[in-house]
C-alpha cells in the first residue's frame, strides 16, 4: 500500500483542512472565518481527528451549511464549541467555554446513539462550504445570496470530491438542514453522483429555536437515519 493511501481517516481530514488556504473570492461584504489560520485551532483540530478518526474505516458524511464562528469555525470540528470539545470529546482546548446552540442538539444526539467515541467511529460532520462566513459580524450561510453561492461553487464541488477520499459510505448521506442546504446539496449529487440518496434533517437550531417541545421526536428521527 503507498503511503498516500496508507493515511488515516483522520490524516486525510487534517490535511484538508490545513491546505484550504487558496480561497475563493468573495462579494463585497462578506468574508471567510478560516480559523486554521489560527494555531489553537490547528492543534484542537489536530487532537480530536487522530484520537477519533485513527483509523481507514469508511463513515457516513453529514453535510451542515458552513461553519460558525462560535461553533466548528473556533475549534475546527463540526458542530462542536468549546465546551463540548473538552467536556465529552476530552479535548482541552484554550478557548472561552462559551455554548453554541446546535451544539447542544447533536450532543444530545450522539449520546443518545452510544455517546462519543462509537458516534465518530460510524459518522463525520462536515460543510458543504468547508468554511466559515462572517457578514456585518454575523454568521453568514453560502447561500444567502446569489453571487456568494456562485463564487463559491466551484470550491464547494472540489471540496466535496477531496472529501470522497477520506472514506465516504457512498451509499447515501445526510444533510444537516431541509430547506436550502438540501436543495442545493441534491442538485450537485444529482450532477455529480457522489451518494446513493441524500437524506434532509432539520437543522439543529431550528429545533431548539422552534421546536423545542419536539426535541425528542427529532432526536428519534436523527437516531433513526443514521442506524439505518
Amino acid at each position: 500500500m503507498s503511503e498516500k493511501n496508507d493515511r488515516t481517516f483522520g490524516e486525510k481530514v487534517i490535511d484538508f483542512h490545513l491546505n484550504l488556504d487558496t480561497l475563493p473570492q468573495l462579494p463585497g461584504g462578506i468574508e471567510w472565518i478560516n480559523s486554521f489560520d489560527e494555531e489553537d485551532t490547528r492543534l484542537t483540530h489536530r487532537a480530536f481527528y487522530e484520537k477519533y478518526f485513527d483509523d481507514h474505516q469508511s463513515r457516513l458524511f453529514l453535510f451542515g451549511i458552513n461553519p460558525g464562528r462560535f461553533g466548528a469555525g473556533l475549534t475546527g470540528v463540526g458542530f462542536t464549541d468549546p465546551v463540548y470539545l473538552e467536556n465529552h470529546c476530552m479535548i482541552p482546548n484554550p478557548f472561552p467555554k462559551k455554548h453554541e446552540l446546535s451544539s447542544h442538539f447533536i450532543y444530545e444526539v450522539i449520546g443518545a446513539y452510544g455517546g462519543v467515541a462509537e458516534f465518530y467511529r460510524h459518522h463525520f460532520i462536515t460543510s458543504v462550504l468547508p468554511v466559515g462566513l462572517m457578514k456585518d459580524g454575523k454568521n453568514y450561510n453560502y447561500y444567502d445570496d446569489a453571487q456568494t453561492r456562485e463564487a463559491s461553487r466551484d470550491f464547494v464541488i472540489e471540496s466535496i470530491e477531496t472529501q470522497l477520499d477520506f472514506g465516504a459510505d457512498q451509499s447515501r448521506a445526510l444533510c444537516i438542514g431541509r430547506g436550502k442546504n438540501f436543495k442545493i446539496l441534491s442538485e450537485l449529487n444529482r450532477a455529480h453522483r457522489w451518494f446513493g440518496e441524500i437524506i434532509p434533517l432539520p437543522h439543529p437550531r431550528w429545533v431548539l429555536q422552534y421546536r423545542r417541545k419536539e426535541k425528542e421526536k427529532h432526536i428519534g428521527h436523527y437516531l433513526q437515519n443514521l442506524k439505518s
